[in-house]
């Protein structure tokens, strides 16, 4: 029996940075379409000859002029059939994490602007973007507790009062800040920096630094990173 589809594929980013105490989410203003000057999540359709993974990384550098180290993929959505006015589309998601305090992105193709907004300051998004984005920040909240991918929306060398809070805005809850130091001490996976240290009233603020190899090698021995928040 032959089988009638005309079903498009497309891929959407969802970009997550932190900077100044606040998590932010990289938004594009659509240039064509129906959807024109709405804004959207970075994203397109995969071209036949690319992986879904080349498709996203492209979207990335032609809309908004970003290249990312942290990416995973995240969700389908496709159970909602006219999720695209124009035809049917299924969208693989992906989020991504960068410190975004100095990374200013750059609109290109069909992106009439790129933008940083705070994830408490959203504007009305285009198609299911909204509900995509909330999938990621789902995501983010869990991953936050089991998995160090803070330290990719930090800067490489940071304070330990920058890391605490960043736990806590994007957990949106306050943290036992003592007991939070001990157990991050005690897994090994940072170490002070040579940069010298921050003068502040009392004593001065050490930078630190994610030992990445490090957390790599315990994670092979059968290392769990835990972070458990009343």
């Amino acid at each position: 029996m032959p089988i009638k589809q005309n079903i498009k594929v497309a891929v959407d980013a969802i970009v997550f940075g932190y900077a100044h105490d606040t998590l932010n989410v990289l938004l594009i203003k659509q240039k064509f379409g129906e959807m024109k000057n709405q804004w959207a999540l970075v994203g397109g359709f995969v071209k036949d000859n690319e992986t879904l993974l080349q498709a996203v990384n492209r979207e990335l550098e032609e809309e908004a002029g970003l290249k990312v180290n942290y990416l995973e993929q995240l969700y389908t959505f496709g159970d909602e059939l006219q999720r695209d006015p124009r035809f049917r589309v299924i969208s693989v998601a992906y989020f991504a994490l960068v410190n975004s305090q100095n990374l200013k992105p750059v609109a290109d193709t069909d992106a009439d602007e790129a933008k940083w907004f705070a994830i408490n300051e959203l504007p009305p998004l285009a198609f299911d973007h909204l509900a995509i984005l909330q999938k990621a920040h789902q995501r983010l909240k869990a991953k936050l507790t089991y998995q160090p991918i803070g330290f990719d929306l930090l800067p490489d060398e940071f304070l330990f009062s920058e890391l605490e809070n960043l736990y806590c805005t994007i957990l949106e809850k306050e943290i036992d800040r003592r007991n939070f130091h001990k157990k991050i001490d005690s897994f090994g996976i940072i170490e002070e920096s040579e940069k010298p240290a921050l003068k502040k009233v009392g004593r001065p603020a050490k930078f630190y630094r994610f030992n990445k190899q490090k957390y790599s090698q315990l994670y092979e021995e059968g290392f769990v990173f835990e972070i458990k928040f009343a």
